[in-house]
């Protein structure tokens, strides 16, 4: 079992919640998102989160957060916590997303 399993950012939580309607939310830039995305994949880019911080506490839960960098993803998920968001899941790459949503 990989410390992100333990932690509950495996990809048993994370498939799960793509089972149950979670929300994906890609934190890359609109540059980056417009040369390849994840179906219903909602782009709003790392910089623009804390501006949309409403926006995201009514959208349904759960969300999973993914970028093409681990840090942006990270960074996305620490401001969400820390603003009460608290149902968020650490998608990390969003090619790895990409090929869950495809499997399932």
């Amino acid at each position: 079992m990989s410390i992100f399993s333990i932690l509950g950012f495996g990809n048993g939580k994370v498939k799960e919640a793509l089972r149950h309607g979670a929300v994906i939310i890609d934190v890359r830039t609109a540059h980056e998102f417009d040369q390849g995305k994840i179906g219903g994949s909602i782009n709003i880019p790392i910089d623009r989160i804390s501006i949309n911080l409403q926006r995201l506490r009514h959208m349904p839960k759960p969300l999973i957060i993914c970028s093409s960098s681990d840090s942006e993803t990270e960074q996305a998920i620490a401001i969400l916590k820390a603003n009460g968001i608290k149902e968020v899941y650490n998608g990390g790459r969003w090619t790895r997303i990409l090929r869950m949503t495809k499997s399932l």
